[in-house]
């Protein structure tokens, strides 16, 4: 397939998938939306839409006042007060549901708890009035710098009972990047834990968090809760044991009630060449769409038990771990450890175990399980799964047949969801009892949600081209700004097309109008005049029956401009060489066309990754290129960057 270049193009439209999916019967019968219209009604009185789903929150102050827009910044809610702790726990207790299950917890070691609403309640209590002796009122910032314990989602509740604002730093970051977020909110208490657990190693947190208090002002006193026991360093008046204090507390702590713009958290995004960027996001707009998002795409029934296996210390824990799924009373799975400890098949053995009906998780993830082969999830009975979702990136098609057949067994719908850490709840997604789907696409945006695919002068793509993904009208959980930057923020997110948000996405839409994320523009590739997505060649790639995961960058190349360098993973039992790398080539060509065709093929065990599970493509640019190497700090494994460099250093071109 190919197309033409003119001016203002963005990216161009090369890879096609024909595939469909249309709802189980089954599925669709009982399916939380089962009628079309819903983006009919949202488009016409899109006011009307969110203040219905508005109405399923519990409301201190009933809001009159549904949106004020002014670009770039929006109100929801805006003269409504209500406590977000209240929406995801009081009212469900209230309602009977006390003894309903809110977390099954599992330990990487093992070790395993199931916690309800009425023991997160009081134990979120305990920890609000904990906090309350230690100082933090309504508006003080707590940093909370944690594993993935029941404490975490606790401490995160707390907060917002008594109206202090929250940062989570991912338990993976460094000292210094703690440090930072912690510099930059102003935290007034640091909660965090002995350690924690990855691979059977111990993780030590308490120390990276003394480091980091070490290099800023502004903490007055550390909640230190239990996990590893082991012996951590201590600072005696500063220094406070979890289950001392916050063990001795009442079980009960009167909601802060706060208007509906008043800041529930602040999330930092990682920045290369500055500083990280503090997401504010405010608490009635976006507990709604978390909320409404959940409850809609997953299909959330009375009786689910929903996993997202993501690390709440990114958006996707805040918003579907926590948030969203409490707000709707869910049954969730929080899993502390690895999928590979003790061995590969362990989420597997958690989906069984637990009867987990929802799987919510990133493409790497699904890569490498197809990397591993399928012989670890069929030694468990997954027949309780009836839904699927992805989200952090681009799914390859053939990765999201992988995990239609391979762990849903063909039965269960895939949501392939697009949002970010700015915009708090999911925007492009399926609804998977009207949505037919198409493997790769996340479809169309959620009811209400404005978007687009635009060239550089800002005019609409026709459908079948490509470009750049806007959003083109204000949604319920949009951040309300960067913290303390409000040029930035303005800067960055809309300044590149008037009115109009651009977070940095390249998109296509095809003859039906589908959705197609085609990754970060920053990635896009310019050979020989053309600008290729690397997600397209991805795909193309990953679509050969021995690959189980790729990364292209474009390499400088003095005669086409850039060359396409593909590193590329293999499935278990395929062995790399010379004559895969010409097969792999012309494969690409027979999928998208002579203009993708990688010049140079590393075949590699594995790709850098952040600990959330993003590539890394910048540090394998830097490898290409022969650069030095940027930040590794958010690395989950700073080895294979540097097997994979020293493989480049003895390559060469097999053009």
């Amino acid at each position: 397939m190919t197309s033409e270049t003119s001016r203002g193009t963005a990216l161009e439209a090369l890879y096609e998938e024909r595939r469909t999916f249309p709802p189980p019967p089954e599925f669709a019968k009982t399916a939380n939306v089962r009628d079309r219209q819903v983006y009919d009604r949202a488009a016409q009185d899109l006011e009307g839409f969110w203040a219905e789903q508005a109405g399923t929150l519990e409301w201190v102050k009933p809001f009159t006042k549904v949106l004020s827009w002014n670009a770039p910044y929006a109100k929801w809610f805006e003269d409504g007060t209500l406590n977000v702790s209240v929406n995801c726990l009081d009212r469900h207790v209230r309602a009977g549901r006390g003894n309903k299950v809110a977390y099954y917890w599992e330990g990487e070691p093992g070790d395993s708890r199931a916690i309800t609403f009425r023991e997160l309640l009081e134990e979120t209590a305990r920890c609000a009035n904990a906090l309350k002796e230690l100082g933090v009122r309504k508006g003080d910032r707590v940093a909370i710098y944690m594993p993935m314990i029941p404490e975490l989602p606790t401490a995160m509740l707390a907060c917002a009972r008594i109206g202090a604002p929250f940062t989570v730093v991912f338990g993976g970051f460094s000292a210094e990047a703690l440090a930072g977020r912690i510099r930059d909110s102003e935290a007034k208490v640091l909660i965090t834990a002995d350690g924690g657990y990855r691979k059977g190693n111990i993780v030590p947190l308490k120390k990276n968090a003394d480091d980091a208090v070490a290099q800023s002002s502004s903490v007055e006193k550390v909640l230190v809760a239990r996990r590893t026991g082991h012996e951590v360093p201590w600072t005696a008046g500063r220094d406070v044991w979890w289950p001392e204090l916050v063990g001795k507390q009442k079980a009960e702590c009167v909601p802060e009630a706060v208007d509906a713009e008043h800041m529930l958290y602040l999330l930092y995004t990682s920045g290369t060449t500055a500083k990280p960027k503090g997401i504010v996001h405010t608490s009635a707009g976006y507990l709604v769409g978390t909320a409404a998002t959940h409850k809609m795409i997953f299909d959330i029934k009375e009786d689910d038990v929903y996993w997202c296996a993501a690390d709440i210390g990114w958006v996707t824990g805040h918003s579907y771990i926590v948030f969203g799924p409490l707000a709707n009373g869910t049954t969730g799975v929080m899993y502390e450890g690895t999928p590979d400890f003790p061995d590969k098949d362990r989420w597997w053995q958690i989906v069984e175990k637990y009867k987990v009906s929802v799987l919510y998780c990133a493409p790497t993830a699904i890569r490498t399980f197809m990397k591993w082969g399928p012989e670890h999830p069929a030694k468990h009975d997954m027949r309780s799964l009836r839904l699927l979702g992805s989200v952090g990136e681009p799914i390859n098609p053939e990765a999201w047949l992988w995990y239609h057949e391979t762990i849903g067994g063909g039965r269960c719908p895939v949501v392939d969801t697009w949002w970010m850490t700015e915009t708090g709840m999911i925007l492009i997604t399926p609804l998977p009892g009207i949505t037919t789907l198409k493997p790769g696409s996340a479809t169309f945006p959620f009811p209400g949600v404005g978007a687009d695919v635009v060239d550089e002068d800002g005019r609409s793509v026709p459908l079948g081209g490509a470009g750049y993904l806007v959003l083109t009208r204000p949604w319920p959980a949009m951040l309300r700004g960067i913290y303390k930057d409000d040029k930035r923020y303005r800067d960055t997110y809309w300044s590149r097309f008037e009115g109009r948000f651009f977070a940095g996405d390249g998109a296509k839409r095809d003859e039906g109008g589908y959705f197609w994320l085609m990754g970060r523009v920053d990635d896009v590739m310019k050979v020989s005049g053309h600008r290729i997505s690397t997600t397209e060649v991805e795909s193309s790639l990953v679509s050969h029956p021995a690959v189980a995961e790729a990364a292209v960058i474009g390499r400088e190349d003095p005669i086409t401009g850039q060359a396409i360098f593909a590193f590329v993973t293999l499935r278990g039992g395929s062995d790399g060489g010379d004559g895969l790398s010409s097969e792999l080539r012309e494969h690409v060509v027979g999928k998208i066309g002579s203009i993708a065709r990688p010049k140079t093929i590393m075949f590699t065990p594995e790709l850098p990754k952040t600990r959330s599970g993003k590539i890394m493509r910048r540090l394998l640019r830097d490898i290409a290129n022969g650069q030095p190497l940027g930040d590794t700090t958010t690395l989950a494994d700073a080895t294979v960057v540097e097997t994979i460099r020293a493989a480049s250093a003895q390559g060469r071109d097999d053009a």
